[in-house]
């Protein structure tokens, strides 16, 4: 089971619709994807049509009930989507409220792991939506994935946001004493303007090692699959954003096979 979380700590860079469009292409490809929506906001939750409140369970019971959890319990916790091979962990609102209720237990960072876990032989992918705050949340995403995912759309304010997040992302590295592959993800790239292909052109010079050969572009099919509640690819399965997101696709598999071959979590001195 290949687990990648989608994260950054600034918001409206395209997390949800990076995790929803991964998620469906995997489907495609005829794997076994579950969906957990780590952000307190429940956009990916919300993207399905649900309201987190009045489900029996969501990602905020497992941090209370760890300990006692068993597999039916996860399992009642988990929702369909309209892909039968893509299931969803909810969301809750009451996440926001986690970091003051749990902050001074121990183990706390390990809770999403030790839950997927549990789940590795029935998925062959787990995509981790997460808040764009670090946090218990983000640590344990983090404590728990093999290949971290940083959309960043191409503007100037994104890729300050992008810095805050590398700079925490090696301090939880050091903290965890492992390295962490990742690779940065150009989103809502539009060569028209001068501010999109300035930016990308920054990130190239200054990232290049971790950038994706693929920037995704502003494409309005994709709010459009948002809308409607569906998997991009069952809209326009031509269209301009899901052709990019297959060609990441293909990236990102290849990468993360590389990694199994030579180890990625390697300790960091």
């Amino acid at each position: 089971m290949k687990i990648w979380s989608i994260s950054n700590q600034k918001g409206g860079v395209g997390k949800t619709t990076s995790v929803v469009s991964l998620a469906g292409l995997l489907a495609d490809q005829g794997y076994r994807v579950l969906l957990v929506d780590l952000d307190p906001h429940g956009s990916l939750s919300s993207y399905f049509g649900y309201d987190t409140e009045p489900l029996n369970g969501s990602v905020y019971q497992l941090f209370f009930e760890h300990r006692d959890r068993d597999l039916d319990y996860i399992h009642g916790m988990i929702q369909p989507t309209s892909l039968a091979a893509v299931q969803l962990l909810p969301s809750s609102t009451l996440l926001a409220t986690l970091e003051r209720k749990i902050s001074t237990q121990d183990g706390m960072g390990l809770v999403l792991a030790r839950t997927l876990a549990q789940l590795r032989d029935e998925y062959d992918y787990v995509l981790l939506d997460t808040p764009p705050i670090l946090g218990v949340l983000l640590v344990n995403a983090l404590a728990a994935c093999e290949r971290l995912i940083i959309p960043t759309q191409t503007e100037f304010l994104a890729i300050k946001g992008l810095e805050r997040m590398i700079a925490s992302l090696q301090m939880v590295m050091k903290s965890q004493r492992r390295l962490l592959p990742y690779t940065i993800l150009p989103t809502m790239f539009d060569r028209r303007t001068n501010a999109s292909l300035s930016s990308l052109r920054e990130m190239q010079r200054r990232y290049s090692a971790s950038l994706s050969e693929h920037a995704i572009p502003v494409d309005t099919r994709l709010r459009d699959a948002s809308r409607q509640g569906v998997f991009p690819h069952q809209l326009d399965s031509l269209g301009r954003g899901v052709r990019a997101y297959r060609q990441l696709l293909r990236q990102l598999q290849s990468l993360s096979e590389e990694s199994t071959q030579h180890g990625s979590r390697s300790v960091v001195s």
